[in-house]
């Protein structure tokens, strides 16, 4: 299960930080709108994807959608590393393969559902923090892999015999279609069911053949808690909402504000990501003790507060306005501007003469983007504490709400429940790109952050309002007292 969770958040951010630069090569007619839609289309397959594996594991053997699921990824990587074969229409064939992607990923609910039930309520917060720790390790390597997969560059080699370019845009697929196939292997090989209640008891299960031994499920009785299950898929759908902002912004504004190549932005981005998902980790083993101490709640509360401050801090504050990149008429443009020339106003830059045969690639803010001429940049100083900031308050708030949650749900088959949670969060990151690269693109940096500020602010204060509610079902019900709920 680890491993699934392992593979299938690398699946994701192996490619997030080439995604950008690799759909301007292949489609020139694509534009940052566009990019918002390809990075939404792996949630959208993962929502759709969620409540039907949900539902599958509830009645059947996990391991049937598990291996569906992962089988779907795999051709779905093969079919990302052709994007480039058409003559036409490229773009779309890239939006094809990122749905497909995540539509495999919608195992997320079975993993999260099995954990679920084969924990007590004293062993929930460790084992989901455990799970949220391999799939942070997934985000960490994945850029990893991609920026390591940059010393092949963007030409690479081509296997003319089956047409297959492989290049740092689509090796990274590739070696993720591997690690697909040697998790289906590792299902077939290892995998066990294995159920108990809220105490620790084993429990009859669905999901397997044979089991005579067993206690019934008299604990299952009562009724879930729907309001503390609807708050939390709306903070839940929050938390994923102004990460996945965080994620698709990190290569167009640090393009537009510090003048970085295509290529530069991938690997700065891929480090800078690396070390924010080495954090993560941390944070995921500090919170399975401090959560003993002070609960689940008051850590939620306290990570979305961080998160809050991270993107105050990444409001544009200065007088100093981001390198502009002018397109003319021949489609030349300014090459990255020097010490000298940062601190020249940006009308003047228009007058600088430039070769007709200029073919360095355009780097800096581009005049397209009104909002480059009056908005000031964000110096890198802001946005690495940022990074920081936002890299310790989101782990916090997502292994503890994925806690709350199953607690809140009880022995009950988890499920589909489980398949919504997991949907909510795909939402979140459809809406994200497509919010942050609409209203980035058109009204800059200023009105994105500063709306996304609003947006936690209002997941406070819901919080406050069924703060008293999130308790787990058998707490609830008096069957047993857990410190700190």
């Amino acid at each position: 299960m680890y491993l699934t969770m392992f593979l299938s958040s690398v699946g994701f951010s192996i490619v997030i930080m080439s995604v950008w630069p690799y759909l301007q090569k292949i489609d020139p007619t694509a534009d940052a709108s566009f990019l918002g839609w390809i990075i939404a289309s792996y949630s959208i397959g993962q929502m759709v994807a969620s409540p039907l594996f949900g539902l599958w594991s509830n009645y059947r053997p996990r391991r049937e959608p598990l291996v569906v699921s992962t089988a779907i990824s795999v051709a779905a990587n093969c079919l990302y590393a052709y994007v480039h074969a058409p003559h036409s229409h490229n773009k779309y064939y890239m939006l094809t393969a990122r749905a497909l992607v995540g539509f495999g990923a919608g195992n997320v609910a079975v993993v999260r559902s099995y954990i679920a039930g084969a924990t007590s309520l004293t062993e929930r917060t460790s084992a989901m923090a455990n799970t949220s720790a391999c799939q942070a390790v997934g985000f960490i390597l994945g850029p990893v892999f991609q920026t390591c997969f940059t010393l092949i560059g963007e030409e690479g080699v081509t296997w003319k015999l089956v047409n297959l370019q492989l290049n740092m845009y689509t090796a990274p697929v590739l070696f993720g279609a591997l690690l697909g196939v040697i998790n289906i292997i590792l299902i077939f090989a290892i995998f066990r069911e294995h159920r108990v209640d809220d105490v620790g008891r084993q429990c009859k299960s669905v999901n397997f053949e044979g089991e005579e031994s067993g206690v019934l499920e008299q604990d299952a009785e009562g009724n879930v808690d729907h309001a503390a299950v609807v708050a939390l898929n709306f903070l839940f759908f929050v938390i994923l909402f102004v990460f996945a902002v965080f994620e698709t912004i990190a290569t167009p504004l640090t393009m537009d504000m510090y003048s970085w190549t295509r290529k530069e932005a991938v690997f700065y981005n891929g480090i800078i990501l690396s070390v924010v998902g080495i954090e993560s980790v941390i944070v995921f083993m500090v919170v399975k003790t401090l959560s003993k101490r002070t609960g689940e709640r008051a850590i939620l509360h306290g990570g979305l507060l961080i998160v809050l401050v991270g993107f105050f801090i990444l409001l544009p504050w200065g007088k100093k306005l981001p390198n502009i990149q002018w397109q003319e008429i021949k489609n030349n443009s300014i090459p990255r501007t020097t010490s000298t020339e940062m601190f020249m106003p940006f009308w003047s830059l228009e007058a600088m003469q430039l070769p007709s045969n200029h073919t360095v690639e355009p780097v800096g803010c581009p005049v397209t983007q009104s909002w480059c001429l009056n908005t000031p940049m964000i110096y890198l100083a802001q946005y690495i504490s940022s990074d920081i900031l936002i890299g310790l308050g989101y782990p916090v708030c997502n292994v503890m709400s994925y806690t709350l949650y199953s607690k809140i749900l009880g022995p009950k088959p988890q499920g589909v429940y489980m398949g919504w949670l997991t949907a909510s969060g795909s939402g979140a990151r459809i809406l994200g790109p497509v919010f942050v690269s609409q209203i980035y693109t058109h009204l800059g940096p200023r009105w994105a952050f500063s709306l996304i500020c609003g947006v936690v602010v209002v997941s406070l204060l819901v919080l406050e309002i069924v703060y008293k509610r999130l308790i787990a079902f058998s707490v609830r019900y008096g069957r047993m007292q857990e410190e700190n709920c």
